[in-house]
Order: structure tokens, then C-alpha cells, then sequence
């Protein structure tokens, strides 16, 4: 490097030490930057150690709420029972929450169980209770509280009671066994207005139940259990019981029912729910349940205690002279219908079955006899009763089937393509010969209502239930013979035998029906469909129950030997030569009644057609 090279540097480094010194704090300075360094120190020895100590506050609070806890638990008030019971019913109740934990039914059992009463519900199924508010706006909800039962001295009735911060106000639960299904809840406040709002003027109401699969025939047990409830009015409304449903209902509700096939748990409001709201969920077939129910509604509610709020349960069965016997002796206005919950048809089914059906049926039972003695007299009584309808058919299709050749002929004189014609000749052949192809449908009229009626009668006789009759062990469900394990589409997992022979017997019936009834040679479709009717029948009962495919048998086998009757007992040439002679007696006469509206008709119909050809033409 030359000369100039180091005197720069020199200068630089000049520059620097100058500039250095002259930018060199003073010792004021120097002492206020070590002063801030400590307080930043200390600020933040401070933040730590308050941490340290909300810290140490909050492991402490946790431990002191474990501690609450556990004496909580170790003073919470253990859950008593108290048991109601008759002849017919036996309840669990339990302090927790006051309600009704377990129904059984010790006259019945679950299919299956022989030893166990039928239970309609645990406490796990089950849930009942009230929404408070307290005075301070506090919500409670009965279902969550400890009551203390109080000893009574009247049998068959229990206090469970609610107390309060107040020693001089509690409420009651009060629970009256009759001695039948019917037990009566009274809810009795005493100084509540110094606990409860004092605008609570209403309660509201919360129901759930699980339904316990109790048949063996899950699928067909299904088809009977709905939610139901009745309006004040006395309108019945449903569920579905197929689906998912759901229902608002602002009219006044004077009863709920949770109904399964046979058995059933009523709400019955002393006064009546208002605002209720209603819901249905099928459960998994797997899950042991049919369906699940809720209800949300409200009752009247006095705090002062001067109005009692009461409702009733109804827990049993659907019986239907054990229901209708509650509206015995009770004005209309107040009679409760209950045994609208047995399903017997429409309004002309249900007639025949309360005028006829139900009232035989109990007879024969009165007598002592076997089950299936009582539905074999039934099915004797109600053959004799359609009989002359019966007969009145038959002889209208052996008439006809004698006529047969004439009306081939008739076929033959006039082609397809002049129907009309070929018409009118066959009804003026009936009118001469004194046949009415309507006598042969109008007598199947009036049987049609009977079958009916014991077609919703006897799957939901409960008198059926557990009644055995050879193979079958319950006349309630199906008396399956085969069973292969997996579900084949319509027909299930198993084969009915009393649906199988009823199928047997049916197409042996439509032979001989087809064998002596005249016939259309072209029609060859029919007959299949004739054939295939049968067929249809055993996909379509093969679920129901064993009794009603007895029947079905029974009335089947009966009609085969009425049809050989009456075969033996009309003459074909005997009926002809009668036809031929009124045909001569008619010869000539005008034509009146039915047979003369229908000629009239048709030619009406010839002489519009005739108009509509000319003005055809005419275009």
C-alpha cells in the first residue's frame, strides 16, 4: 500500500474514535438505562410469579369442587321404590323423580317367556315429568329430582313427595291403584306459591316410552302399534305406523295412548292437554323395540293447591269389553272411547263385529270350549247366515253355464266387430230365460262385509293370544313349519302351514268354481289369473296370524262342500227346460226392470254411434 492508502485509514479510524467518544452516554444516562433494566426485570418476575399464583388458585379451586363432588355423591338422597299391585297390575314407583318405573302385567307373558309377567316398560324405557319454575326463574324438571315417599294408610295408594327450601311447602305425587288396569296420579301442592312462579297457571308435560317387541311376529305387530290420541270433541287421530311421523295438535287432548299390538299405556287427562305435540320413530328391527313415542304437552295447574290436577294411566290390555266397560254408567260427554283402540274396520266392519262377531264369539267362549271348536262354530254360524247368498250366486253361474251353447251361438251369428248387437241378443236371452247376471255379483256383496269383519277381528282378539290348536302354539302370530334363515322378498323367513293348506283349499275351490261356470274359450288368461289369486294369497297371509288362516280354512273347506251340494241337488236339463218355458212365457212381453233400462241403454248407445258415423261420413 502507498502513503496516501494509510492516511486514509488513519483518518478513518479517526473519525470513528471521535465519533465514538462524542456519542458516549454519561453516567446520568448510564444509571437511567440500568434503572429501566431492572424494572422490566422486576415487571417481569412479577407477571410470573402472579401466574404462579392464579396457578396454584385454580388447582386449588379444582381440587375444592372434587371435594363438593364427592360429598355431594356421599349425601345425595338413595333412590327408594315404592310397589302398587293387584290382581291385574303391578307398578314400581321411585323416588327419583316420582314416576311410575316399571308396569307388569302378571296375567300375561312376552312371547317366548312363560315364567316372567309381561313388562310394558322399564325405567330405562321410559320417562315421565314436569317442568317447574321456581319463584327466582330457576327451571327444574321433576324427572331429575328426589321425592321422599310418605307412608299412607289407605291400600293400594302412594304419596311421593317433592320438598323445598321451604320446610311448610312441597309437592306432591299421589298414586291411586283401582282394582282394575286404572291408576290415578293427583299432583297436590301445599304453600307452592311461596316456591313456584305465581304465574305458573299450566304445567308442561314430557312422555317418552320405548315399546318392547312382545309377539314373535315382529312385522305384523308393527302394523298395530301407533301412537293415538282423542280429541275432546271425541275425533279420534293417528300416527303413522309404518314411518317417521310427527303431529301438532292445538285442539284439547283428552287422551294419549302408546298402543302395541295387544297391549297399550293410555294418559288420560281429568281435564285435557292443550298444545301437545306429538312423535313416532320406528326402531331397528334388531333393537328389540317396535317404536319409540314422545309427547309434549301441558295441563292446568293450580299452585295454591285449591284445583288438583289429576290424570290416569291406563296399563293393560286391548281388550275390548275390558276397555268399553270404563264408559259404563258414564254420561256421553264424558265416556272416554278407550275401546276405540281395538282396530275392528271401517264403520259397516265395525258394526258386523260389535252386533255380531264379538257378541258370538264371546258366547261360544262362555261355554268352556277349546279356541278352535269356538272359531269352527263361528265360521258354521256365519256360513248358515249367508247361505241363501250363497246359493242365489251359484245358481245364477249354473244357469248361465247351461245357456252357454245358446250363447255361442249368439257369438257366432254376430262378429266382434258388432259388439252392440251381440249385446243386445245376450241380454234379451238372460231376460227371456229369466237370468240376472247381477244375482251372481250381488250376493258376493254381501258376504264381502262379514269376511271383513273377521278378516280385523281375529288378528286382534287378544282372546287368541298364547291359545294353541295342533301345530300351532299361539293363534295370534304364525305357525311357522319351515324356516330357512333369510328373507325371501314378500314371503319372509319361514312358511305359515295353516296358510298353506288355506292356499290348497283355495285353488281346489277355484278348480271346481272353473269346472262348473261356462267359460270363454279366448279368455285363457283368466284362468291363469283364476289360478294365480291362490298363489297370491299365501305371499299375503303367510305373516298374519295362524287363527285367522284357520278360519279361512275352515271357511273354504265349508263352501267346497255347500258347491258339491248344490251341484247335486240342480239338474242342468231341469233348469234348461225351466228357461225354455219362460222364455215362451216372455215372448212378446215388453221387457221391464232392470233388463228393459239396459236395452233401452244400448240402443241409445246404437243410435248415437250410428250419428257419429254419418257426420263422419259427412267431413
Amino acid at each position: 500500500m502507498d502513503k496516501n492508502t494509510w492516511v486514509g485509514f488513519l483518518l478513518i479510524a479517526a473519525i470513528i474514535v471521535g465519533f465514538t467518544m462524542l456519542n458516549r452516554p454519561s453516567k446520568e444516562q448510564l444509571a437511567e438505562r440500568q434503572r429501566v433494566q431492572d424494572s422490566i426485570n422486576l415487571a417481569r418476575m412479577t407477571q410470573l410469579e402472579a401466574q404462579r399464583i392464579s396457578d396454584s388458585i385454580q388447582m386449588t379451586l379444582e381440587a375444592a369442587e372434587e371435594s363438593i363432588a364427592v360429598e355431594r355423591e356421599e349425601t345425595k338422597p338413595e333412590e327408594e321404590w315404592v310397589t302398587l299391585e293387584n290382581a291385574h297390575l303391578r307398578l314400581t314407583l321411585s323416588s327419583y323423580g316420582g314416576v311410575i318405573q316399571r308396569a307388569e302385567l302378571p296375567e300375561y307373558h312376552a312371547s317366548g317367556d312363560t315364567i316372567n309377567p309381561l313388562c310394558l316398560f322399564r325405567a330405562n324405557e321410559a320417562s315421565f315429568g314436569f317442568t317447574l319454575i321456581t319463584i327466582n326463574n330457576r327451571i327444574l324438571q321433576t324427572s331429575n329430582l328426589y321425592f321422599t315417599p310418605v307412608e299412607s294408610k289407605e291400600p293400594n295408594k302412594a304419596i311421593l313427595r317433592l320438598p323445598t327450601s321451604d320446610e311448610n311447602a312441597w309437592l306432591d305425587f299421589v298414586y291411586e291403584l283401582s282394582d282394575s288396569y286404572m291408576v290415578h296420579l293427583s299432583l297436590v301442592p301445599h304453600n307452592m306459591q311461596n316456591v313456584l312462579a305465581q304465574n305458573m297457571n299450566s304445567l308442561e308435560l314430557q312422555w317418552r316410552q320405548l315399546i318392547p317387541q312382545q309377539e314373535q311376529g315382529r312385522k305384523f305387530e308393527e302394523r298395530y302399534a301407533q301412537l293415538q290420541y282423542m280429541l275432546s270433541g271425541g275425533e279420534m287421530e293417528k300416527l303413522s305406523e309404518s314411518k317417521d311421523d310427527d303431529a301438532k295438535e292445538s285442539a284439547r287432548v283428552r287422551w294419549i295412548g302408546y298402543k302395541d299390538q295387544f297391549f297399550s299405556t293410555v294418559l288420560i287427562a281429568d281435564d285435557a292437554f292443550s298444545s301437545s305435540q306429538f312423535s313416532s320413530r320406528v326402531q331397528n328391527r334388531y333393537s328389540g323395540y317396535i317404536k319409540e313415542y314422545a309427547t309434549h304437552t301441558s295441563v292446568p295447574f293450580d299452585i295454591t293447591g285449591k284445583t288438583i290436577t289429576g290424570m290416569r294411566w291406563y296399563m293393560g290390555p286391548n281388550h275390548y269389553h275390558t276397555l268399553k266397560a270404563y264408559d259404563d254408567g258414564v254420561a256421553k260427554e264424558d265416556r272416554l272411547y278407550l275401546n276405540k283402540l281395538v282396530p275392528l274396520g271401517w264403520k259397516i266392519v265395525s258394526w258386523i263385529n260389535t252386533a255380531l262377531v264379538i257378541p258370538m264369539f264371546d258366547l261360544f267362549t262362555s261355554w268352556g270350549l277349546h279356541i278352535g271348536i269356538v272359531i269352527l262354530l263361528m265360521t258354521l254360524v256365519i256360513k248358515l247366515i249367508i247361505l241363501p247368498f250363497v246359493f242365489v250366486s251359484y245358481k245364477s253361474s249354473a244357469k248361465m253355464r247351461v245357456l252357454k251353447p245358446q250363447i255361442d251361438e249368439i257369438n257366432a251369428k254376430y262378429p266382434a266387430d258388432k259388439m252392440q248387437e251381440r249385446q243386445a241378443a245376450t241380454m234379451q236371452l238372460y231376460q227371456q230365460a229369466g237370468v240376472s247376471p247381477m244375482s251372481g255379483c250381488l250376493p258376493m256383496l254381501f258376504q264381502f262385509p262379514v269376511l271383513m269383519a273377521m278378516f280385523w277381528f281375529l288378528p286382534t282378539a287378544i282372546e287368541l293370544r298364547g291359545k294353541s290348536l295342533w301345530w300351532a302354539e299361539d293363534l295370534s302370530t304364525y305357525d311357522a313349519v319351515f324356516h330357512w334363515g333369510f328373507n325371501i322378498p314378500l314371503l319372509g323367513d319361514h312358511l305359515s302351514l295353516f296358510c298353506l293348506l288355506m292356499t290348497i283349499c283355495n285353488i281346489g275351490y277355484t278348480y271346481i268354481t272353473m269346472q262348473s261356470q261356462a267359460t270363454d274359450p279366448n279368455m285363457k288368461f283368466m284362468k291363469y289369473m283364476m289360478y294365480a289369486m291362490p298363489l297370491m294369497f299365501l305371499f299375503i297371509f303367510n305373516d298374519y296370524a295362524a287363527g285367522l288362516s284357520y278360519y279361512y280354512l275352515l271357511s273354504l273347506f265349508i263352501t267346497i262342500l255347500q258347491t258339491m251340494i248344490f251341484r247335486w241337488s240342480l239338474d242342468d236339463e231341469k233348469m234348461l227346460k225351466e228357461m225354455e218355458e219362460n222364455k215362451k212365457k216372455r215372448a212378446g212381453k215388453p221387457k221391464t226392470g232392470f233388463m228393459a233400462r239396459l236395452e233401452q241403454m244400448q240402443r241409445e248407445q246404437q243410435r248415437m254411434a250410428r250419428e257419429n258415423a254419418k257426420a263422419n261420413m259427412r267431413r
